[in-house]
């Protein structure tokens, strides 16, 4: 069974499909390669037993001629989606031990297309953060190493776990959660596609809320067919989720043809920042080369309220997690400090919060607290949630004037030492976020392909940024960047 964890979801579907091989072995191929690889812990759990349950039944599916596109397929699920009867605990101590009672609903969409749950993948603590350093698992360490060096990497945050996991083949691709370039900026980081659908498409009940108007669920996969193909999976309505769209899902993987002849590409000038590195400028100049070889027509394009997305997403996000973490108080679930003779519920609530949230954490929730409280909450969430209309304005504006993708770098530069910013002021590390948070900020689809190597042999990646609910048309963008780079780099087996 040595490989199959290296195949890529169509691959492996059209295999299962044909008989050469099983749901059950590849399920166990998949746990053996994770079991092998606790170093890089990228799981926080692995739920043997449910994959084996699972392959078993979409053997019968395959065998009856029944079988959806993912049936069989084994995916990794981020800590952050609640699977029944499995450890949910959004990588935090304070919901140590936590065994929801009911599924989210992309996991269920996932499970009813025959997919196989391999286990929940390791992540920033309630998604935040950037290098997958707050979880209360330890770190992720990357697959990926820099030439001649042996300093373990981050994969990026917060869905670094399912970076790592869908690198270093422990699973055929993984769920992520995007609220400011969660899912891009680790898939960049890591050599593979990420996927942040249009805000809506993908529904958010049963996925731990971190801030309710910017997080969306998408795929992380090898390529980005096999993100196609999980997408198509992963979307769809939900009544119980009310910022759920009511849209029909295209078949993404169908619209996948390559040709982008007669395409407008825009290049915003507002983010060549100041101090990019020269490797970041030159693979963007080489995906606008790509693209316009391709028969694409690349334009220069401005969105001029870009340097104020990082500034409002740190204020907004911060506001919405401050209310959406005000549930866990040691009362309902989750850890409850324990008090002495005397002390009273404020107490509990203090000394749980205190206990349970990280350092990260609680510096969020205090900024959200802070500029939601009267006499500031006009000066900073009302004034960002101002900012964030005219950055969607923007986009919208570029839209109209016959755009019809945006291409920019995913990441300010490939992935950094783990520990080399823990001494940094924290902006450093929010600084990971610049290319990203205002695709969140105006409701935007985005992707992340991997293009090249930097000069240590690390990934770079580029992001397009598409129409609201046109990720068919991004996705067959981000597949001419794919086809025309030929990227075909796998980290060197260090684990």
């Amino acid at each position: 069974m040595t490989g199959l964890a290296e195949l890529t979801i169509a691959a492996a579907r059209d295999s299962l499909r044909a008989g050469d091989l099983t749901a059950a072995e590849l399920a166990e191929a998949c746990l053996g390669a994770a079991e092998g690889a606790a170093t890089l812990n990228a799981y926080s759990e692995l739920t043997p037993d449910m994959a084996r349950a699972q392959a078993q039944a979409a053997d019968a599916r395959l065998k009856a001629g029944e079988a959806p596109d993912l049936c069989g397929i084994p995916l990794g699920i981020k800590d952050l989606f609640c699977v029944e009867g499995v450890r949910s605990q959004a990588a935090s101590n304070i919901l140590e031990s936590f065994l929801p009672q009911y599924e989210s609903t992309v996991t269920a969409k996932l499970w009813a297309e025959g997919a196989v749950c391999i286990g929940k993948l390791n992540m920033d603590e309630f998604a935040m953060g950037s290098s997958n350093e707050t979880s209360c698992y330890g770190p992720v360490k990357s697959p990926w190493q820099r030439a001649g060096d042996n300093r373990p990497l981050t994969p990026g945050g917060s869905s670094g776990g399912s970076a790592a996991a869908v690198s270093a083949d422990l699973c055929l691709g993984a769920t992520g959660t995007d609220t400011g370039g969660s899912i891009r900026q680790p898939a960049a980081f890591t050599g593979i596609v990420g996927v942040k659908p249009t805000y809506g498409r993908c529904s958010r009940w049963g996925i731990v809320a971190f801030a309710s108007s910017l997080d969306q669920a998408g795929p992380m996969a090898k390529t980005v067919r096999d993100a196609a193909i999980m997408l198509k999976a992963m979307a769809g309505h939900d009544p119980k989720d009310s910022t759920s769209a009511d849209l029909p899902v295209p078949d993404f993987e169908a619209a996948l043809s390559g040709d982008i002849r007669g395409k407008k590409i825009g290049i915003p000038k507002e983010y060549r920042v100041d101090g990019m590195p020269a490797e970041i400028e030159a693979i963007w100049q080489k995906g606008a080369e790509m693209l316009r070889d391709a028969g694409a027509d690349v334009v220069d394009i401005s969105l001029p309220h870009t340097k104020y997305a990082l500034p409002a997403y740190y204020v907004i996000a911060p506001a919405e997690a401050s209310s959406n973490l005000a549930r866990y108080d040691g009362v309902r679930y989750g850890r409850r400090a324990k008090l002495a003779a005397g002390d009273g519920i404020t107490d509990l609530y203090e000394r749980t919060r205190a206990e349970g949230f990280g350092a990260e954490v609680q510096r969020r929730v205090m900024i959200g607290t802070y500029v939601l409280s009267a006499g500031y909450y006009d000066a900073y969430y009302l004034r960002a949630q101002k900012v964030r209309t005219l950055i969607k304005r923007d986009f919208e504006a570029a839209f109209d004037g016959g755009i019809d993708a945006i291409l920019t770098p995913a990441t300010p530069s490939s992935a950094f030492a783990l520990g080399e910013m823990a001494d940094a002021d924290p902006v450093q590390m929010y600084l990971n976020d610049v290319f990203t948070v205002t695709v969140n900020l105006a409701g935007l689809p985005g992707v992340s392909v991997p293009v090249g190597l930097d000069g240590h042999g690390l990934p770079l990646g580029l992001q397009i940024i598409g129409r609201p609910w046109e990720e068919a048309e991004m996705l067959n963008t981000a597949y001419a960047i794919e086809r025309a780079s030929g990227f075909s780099s796998k980290p060197a087996k260090w684990w």
